[in-house]
């Protein structure tokens, strides 16, 4: 038990998904897959990579943002479909940075400056977008923070919940229109294996100030939860007006990126050491995003979270599937950020 606690510290040190059990780089869930009936099953698996899942695809004509795709698995996530031939809208946390992403990507590509924690940055980069006049084929909500050592909070809220998933609620929102008038929109948020770490209720709405029993996984684990139920609740509201967008959140995977700087520099340090052998490449831990966000078979496919690319039923009591508990936490979190929504 101390090994595979050691394991799962070590490879959360630098993941974008932290696992709530970590054996290797191939098995990452706990157990083995289940698949959702009637969800399409594709040749790809945890080895595959972002440019392999993408092979073939011709993605001229197409408009994809990314968060956070300056670095690690946004980046790779960035290059891989301008790759393909999409024009594709890089966001980072100041103008600068997206434009140097920029200058190294290939194709097309639109540098943007958004900040997931400055919420008016969120308004103005949506806005911009909007004045570009073009569809949103693909909207990859990418960035995002991790178990950050004490509590930090945006605008009064626990700075993790604040930045995964409300900052992506807004986002999302305001460009939803974008992605209802592509052919076949899609919004896909990277959330994580460790929503597993989220508290036993799921989400502690009594508790999203994070001031009480605060501790860095269990707050990340909660906003990835969020990520998830997000996605769940918007592909409900999406069927339901009968739109062809849709909506699905994935786990990447382990993988060696900054998402885990907060994490001390035993761990950090650990997780060079041994994550070869079980981590993921960035270029794997790309895949499932952009199978998700590209692949012709999944047209029809919205509400679903992806490991390894491909579908699987959440663990079953931690609440990744719960329909009222998605549909509270869109109207609670509508509220929380009322003045910043279309």
């Amino acid at each position: 038990m101390r090994r595979r606690t050691f394991l799962i510290g070590g490879g959360a040190v630098l993941l974008a998904g932290a696992g709530a059990v970590v054996y290797t780089r191939r098995k990452i869930s706990g157990g083995p897959h289940r698949r959702p009936p009637g969800m399409p099953i594709g040749p790809f698996g945890a080895d595959s990579t972002a440019e392999e899942v993408t092979a073939g695809l011709d993605l001229k004509g197409k408009t994809a943002l990314v968060t956070g795709g300056t670095s690690g698995l946004g980046r790779e996530t960035a290059r891989v479909l301008a790759l393909r031939g999409a024009h594709v809208l890089v966001t980072g946390r100041t103008l600068d940075k997206a434009k140097a992403a920029c200058a190294d990507l290939p194709g097309r590509t639109t540098p943007i400056e958004l900040e997931l924690e400055r919420w008016d940055t969120l308004v103005a980069a949506a806005d911009l977008v909007r004045t570009l006049g073009m569809p949103l084929d693909m909207l990859v909500c990418n960035a995002g923070i991790m178990a950050l050592p004490a509590l930090e909070q945006v605008n009064g809220i626990e700075k993790q919940f604040a930045v995964n998933h409300l900052g992506h609620f807004i986002l999302v929102n305001r460009l939803l229109p974008q992605v209802k008038a592509a052919p076949q929109g899609r919004v896909v948020a990277v959330s994580s294996l460790g929503y597993r770490w989220a508290p036993p209720s799921g989400i502690e709405f009594d508790n999203l100030a994070g001031t009480r029993g605060y501790e860095p996984n269990k707050m990340y684990g909660q906003s990835k939860l969020a990520n998830g139920l997000m996605t769940l609740e918007l592909a409900r509201r999406l069927g339901a007006e009968a739109s062809a967008a849709t909506a699905n959140s994935v786990h990447p995977g382990v993988i060696n990126t900054e998402l885990g700087r907060h994490y001390p520099v035993w761990k950090r340090a650990a997780g060079k050491l041994i994550g070869w052998t079980f981590m993921k490449s960035v270029p794997q831990g790309a895949a499932t995003t952009c199978y998700v966000a590209t692949a012709p078979a999944l047209a029809r496919t919205s509400g679903c979270y992806f490991e390894d690319c491909n579908p699987v039923v959440p663990a079953p009591g931690k609440h990744m599937d719960d329909a009222a508990l998605a549909e509270r936490l869109w109207t609670v979190s509508e509220g929380l950020v009322k003045e910043y929504l279309a």
